[in-house]
């Protein structure tokens, strides 16, 4: 069972207007060589444009069911490297006890990519 009293610090409505979470749908996914962890997706993020984001799923998400599937991600994230990947944003996923492995965010109908999460 999750425990509310594991609550992260507080913060301002601000802070939480700040977070640019988005609709995506995963045009492309491959294995990144070298990493037991992380995959490489190339996300349709609307108005013609994609992005690039790493994942460490690897262990339960093989690459070729990704393919297609429309998720929620963090489009204002800083951009990152990993294993020599850039990172443009972050895949949001539920910590899940009983399944022993992160769920990924999939909104209930199909939306128009890039549609903002409020």
């Amino acid at each position: 069972m999750i425990a509310m009293k594991d609550l992260k610090q507080t913060i301002s409505y601000e802070d939480f207007a700040r977070l640019d979470v988005r609709s995506a749908t995963v045009i492309e996914a491959q294995s990144i060589e070298g990493s037991e962890k992380l995959i490489k997706l190339t996300l349709d993020v609307g108005d013609g444009e994609t992005r690039q984001v790493l994942a460490g799923i690897k262990k339960w998400y093989p690459p070729e069911d990704l393919k297609g599937k429309q998720i929620i991600f963090l489009a204002n994230l800083e951009t990152r490297k990993m294993m020599g990947e850039e990172s443009q944003g972050m895949l949001l996923a539920l910590d899940s006890t009983s399944e022993d492995k992160p769920i990924l965010l999939i909104p209930e109908i199909r939306m128009e990519n890039g549609s903002s999460v409020r």
